[in-house]
């Protein structure tokens, strides 16, 4: 009797456990059976532009793409410039996506305190309101030729702009940006001094309306730029700076931003670079300089400019005498040749046999914050081919009271890899890429990455 009242429980927990195994016998379902899908790519944060060096100046310039429909145009490559700017003639300058701020406008604020009212004596009345760069009640601010330091009033403008992304390797799609800053400056402002075919200037100084800055806060990335200058005149042989973090990589397949070494970067007079260069040696021997013209590296007052539209390294008259004096030192047992103006030290290069880095010539060295933190320069960055078969060391006198003591020059910057890591105030520097078998003419322009890359 006690089995058969036990039985209807026996049989409601078999029930409930049948019921429960339900969910674990039935098939599964088609959400479960699909596999989640891929995760989307990462963001693409970096952007390159291809620079080629000019053969008669020497000076460094970028095909930069702008207006609508899109136009390249060339610029002069300015680390120190605190703008771009382009000439806007009024027969070639062109776009449906044009627009001058006027000067009570909020878009005029990124210019700073630097702006004011700008009054264009040029043609314009109610039904022909004005041109690219001659507009009434517009922004005006001064625009700079950095070769001649001639200054003249321009018109802060907005157009579209593109570049192309990149995640290291190679070019991807471009991307447009429609409100880019830029100053519309007079034809006249170009010479002389700029390479033919330039059209203006690519400032990349630290400055709310310079490149480097402008293309950080359109893409939400902390302000970081390389430059990657060629020492090859040559439009089939293109530079390269890269926008955003590395990698960065260059044929073939060698990441030139690993193993940077990061010395602290300050900025002065307008958003200008400078490090600090404590001592210099040549062939590991101290070069005897008077060491407070240098600043002081450590407290972040370091007086060794860096600068891409100075052809050659530009050294205060007293150190320009010392480490002249410390390299033929160490070349006494070779004959010098007749100088040619303006460097005084020049040899025939056949007394020097060539490596990976250029002639064998003595090791110059900028030693920055620690001896451990070495800035090498080897002889395809100490030495320039002035006349056939001539080599001469590429320093300049800069004279006694220069602004700055050091003002570091674009043949001392070539082939070396340089990222300026604005938001750490830090430089990285990679000394030549010629050690690791590639160079700033390597990065693979001519493959574009599929669209998914």
């Amino acid at each position: 009797m006690a089995a058969a009242a036990d039985s209807p429980h026996h049989l409601l927990h078999l029930l409930l456990l049948i019921f429960s195994a339900l969910p674990l016998l039935a098939p599964a379902s088609r959400s479960q059976m699909t596999p989640p899908p891929p995760p989307p790519p990462p963001m693409i944060n970096r952007y390159v532009l291809a620079v080629h060096k000019d053969s008669a100046t020497g000076l460094h310039v970028a095909n930069v793409l702008k207006r609508t429909p899109t136009k390249p145009i060339f610029h002069l490559v300015d680390l120190d410039g605190g703008m771009v700017w382009e000439h806007c003639d009024e027969q070639r300058y062109v776009s449906s996506t044009f627009y001058a701020p006027p000067f009570d406008d909020y878009l005029c604020s990124p210019a700073g305190k630097a702006r004011f009212s700008r009054t264009c004596s040029g043609p314009a009345t109610p039904a022909t309101p004005g041109r690219p760069g001659c507009h009434n009640n517009s922004c005006g601010l001064l625009a700079v030729n950095p070769v001649t330091k001639r200054r003249a009033v321009a018109e802060l403008s907005i157009d579209m702009f593109s570049i192309l992304t990149t995640r290291g390797s190679n070019p991807g799609r471009p991307i447009r940006f429609c409100k880019f800053y830029f100053a519309c400056a007079p034809s006249s402002l170009l010479r002389p001094g700029l390479p033919a075919g330039v059209h203006g200037v690519a400032g990349l100084g630290r400055t709310p309306i310079s490149l480097q800055s402008q293309l950080a806060s359109h893409c939400g990335f902390p302000p970081m730029f390389a430059s990657c200058l060629t020492s090859v005149s040559s439009n089939d042989n293109r530079g390269v700076i890269f926008f955003g973090d590395g990698p960065y990589n260059m044929l073939p397949g060698v990441d030139v931003s690993s193993g940077l070494l990061y010395t602290p970067l300050t900025f002065r007079r307008r958003g200008k670079y400078f490090v600090g260069v404590r001592s210099i040696r040549i062939n590991w021997k101290p070069v005897p300089l008077n060491t407070s013209l240098l600043g002081h590296v450590l407290a972040g007052n370091g007086r060794t400019r860096i600068s891409t539209t100075t052809p050659y390294t530009i050294l205060e008259h007293s150190i320009f005498v010392a480490v002249t004096r410390s390299f033929t030192s160490e070349l006494s047992q070779t004959p010098q040749a007749e100088p040619i103006p303006p460097f005084p030290a020049c040899y025939e290069r056949a007394r020097f046999p060539g490596t990976r880095v250029g002639p064998r010539v003595p090791i110059i060295e900028f030693v920055m914050q620690d001896e451990d933190t070495i800035w090498p320069i080897f002889g395809v960055n100490s030495m320039v081919e002035v006349r056939p078969e001539t080599l001469c060391l590429a320093f300049i006198d800069g004279g006694s009271r220069p602004k700055d003591p050091i003002v570091i020059g674009a043949h001392q910057l070539e082939d070396n890899l340089l990222q300026f890591d604005v938001a750490r105030s830090r430089l990285g520097f990679s000394s030549s890429l010629l050690l690791r078998r590639t160079s700033c003419a390597n990065f693979n322009f001519t493959s574009i990455a599929p669209q998914g890359e």
